[in-house]
């Protein structure tokens, strides 16, 4: 373990963080690392949503993985459960207040994915146009 004056020595913006245990960019990334929490968290934006539909959305990920996944959310307060007493049981995700912060992020994620791919589209027109005029 880092020692004391030394536990933000890697950061680049130690100057704002060393009054913190933990670096916020690592807390960040140790709360959204995880198979698929960034699109569960973008599916739950705006919306409330059965475990059966997220499932649907994220048919590579297995129904272990998805639970844990969203335990992970849920211990962390970025998500709740609400359980209904009902047969079968009817269960609904959604962000909770905190949870609801990420999302100018994750709609900044969004617009940085989409500008992205048509960059690469347009590059790709690009390199096609070239190789037919030679």
């Amino acid at each position: 373990m880092f020692k004391e004056s030394e536990r933000h020595n890697s950061c680049h913006m130690s100057d704002k963080c060393i009054r913190y245990k933990v670096c916020p960019m690592v807390l960040v990334q140790q709360l959204l690392s995880g198979k698929r929490k960034i699109l569960i968290l973008w599916y739950l934006s705006g919306k409330v949503l059965r475990f059966n539909y997220i499932k649907k959305r994220l048919p590579d990920v297995t129904q272990k993985m998805l639970t844990q996944q969203l335990r992970s959310l849920e211990e962390d307060n970025l998500i709740y459960r609400k359980v209904y007493p009902v047969v079968p049981p009817k269960v609904e995700y959604g962000l909770t207040e905190l949870g609801e912060k990420i999302i100018p992020i994750l709609e900044m994620m969004h617009g940085f994915g989409a500008e992205y791919l048509e960059i690469k589209c347009n590059e790709n027109i690009s390199q096609k146009k070239a190789a037919n005029i030679d």
